[in-house]
């Protein structure tokens, strides 16, 4: 999957997608949230989703692209504890 942006959140690197769905119109959206500091083997993979809400379609690219941003920082903020397995 070739990722549209990449950003630091804290420890972490998110990874964003949006793509075209296949089945008609809209995008689904997609997120990969890496541990960039503190990581054993820098960086390390802690949570991966590439149909995201359920393979829900988004209207436009930035709609899906946007749903993606909130759920990595949500994941970053409020799972830490979850991701630290790195």
């Amino acid at each position: 999957m070739q990722f549209d942006q990449q950003f630091n959140e804290g420890d972490f690197r998110i990874y964003v997608a949006a793509a075209d769905s296949g089945r008609g119109r809209g995008y689904t959206a997609a997120v990969v949230v890496s541990r960039v500091r503190g990581a054993v083997n820098t960086p390390c993979e802690v949570y991966r989703d590439t149909c995201l809400a359920g393979g829900h379609r988004w209207i436009s690219r930035n709609a899906a692209l946007s749903y993606a941003v909130s759920v990595g920082r949500e994941i970053a903020h409020t799972e830490p504890s979850r991701l630290a397995h790195c």
